[in-house]
C-alpha cells in the first residue's frame, strides 16, 4: 500500500514513515502544503497522512483542492487542536478521519488499516436546490437543461452555499471555507463574487436564489421566480 505522509515536523515525519514501512508500506513524505498537493496530483496513493499546520498550503487547503479536483484518495488528518470546530471543519472539506497528536502507532496504524478497507469514497451526489443542479464530480452547474460556466471560485462558492441551503453564511465563514483561513483581503471579495454567481445563475433565468440577509450573511433558497 502507497501511503504519502505530509508533516512539516521532520523527526515526526521520518518517525511515521519508518513505523509505517515497518508495517509494510511503502511511503513518500512531504514536509509542506504544496509539495504534498504536487505529489497528490502526480502519483497514485491508496491514503494521505495530511498534517493541518503547514507551511505554505495548510491541510485544509490541500485537502480542499484535491476533493475540488475529484481526488478522493482517503484522507486521515493529524492535528494538535483539540476543537470540535476544527474536526467539522476538515469533514465538511472532504476528509475522511482524524487523529490527534500525540498519538500510537498502533492507533495510526489501525485507523489507516480502516481507511483502507474502506477504500476511497463514492463519488460525491449532485446537490440540486429547485431545478439548480451542481454536480461536485464533473464540476458542471445546471439551470435546468442550460449548462453555466462557473470560473473556479464562483463553483466553490456555490456549493458552499447550496451544502448549506436554507442557513444563513457570513462573510467570515464563506471566506473561511472557500477562500481559506490564510486569506488576507477584504471580506468585500464575498460580495463581489456573489454579484458574479447572481448574473450567471439567477439574473438569465428571472430567478433571485441568492439573498442577502443584512448584517448577517447570505442564504440560498429555492428560487423564487
Amino acid at each position: 500500500m502507497h501511503i504519502l505522509v505530509v508533516e512539516d515536523e521532520r523527526r515526526l515525519a521520518r518517525a511515521i514513515g519508518h513505523g509505517l514501512a515497518d508495517h509494510g508500506f511503502a511511503v513518500e513524505l512531504a514536509y509542506d502544503g504544496d509539495t504534498g498537493l504536487w505529489l497528490a496530483q502526480e502519483q497514485q496513493f491508496d491514503a494521505i497522512v495530511l498534517d493541518l499546520m503547514l507551511p505554505g498550503l495548510s491541510g485544509y487547503e490541500v485537502c480542499k483542492r484535491l476533493r475540488a479536483e475529484g481526488n478522493w484518495t482517503p484522507i486521515l488528518i493529524l492535528t494538535a487542536k483539540d476543537s470540535d470546530d476544527t474536526e467539522a471543519r476538515g469533514l465538511d472539506l472532504g476528509a475522511d478521519d482524524f487523529l490527534r497528536k500525540p498519538f500510537s502507532y498502533l492507533v495510526l496504524i489501525a485507523r489507516l488499516n480502516a481507511l483502507l478497507r474502506r477504500g476511497a469514497p463514492a463519488r460525491p451526489a449532485k446537490l440540486v436546490v429547485g431545478d439548480l443542479e451542481l454536480d461536485p464530480a464533473r464540476r458542471t452547474v445546471h439551470r435546468g437543461e442550460v449548462e453555466i460556466e462557473l470560473t473556479r471560485r464562483e463553483f466553490s462558492l456555490l456549493e458552499y452555499l447550496m451544502r448549506n441551503v436554507g442557513q444563513t453564511r457570513s462573510k467570515a465563514e464563506i471566506l473561511d471555507h472557500v477562500w481559506g483561513a490564510d486569506f488576507d483581503r477584504e471580506p468585500n471579495v464575498v460580495e463581489v463574487y456573489v454579484g458574479y454567481l447572481r448574473r450567471k445563475i439567477d439574473q438569465p433565468f428571472g430567478t433571485a436564489t441568492i439573498e442577502t440577509i443584512r448584517g448577517h450573511g447570505y442564504l440560498l433558497g429555492t428560487a423564487d421566480g
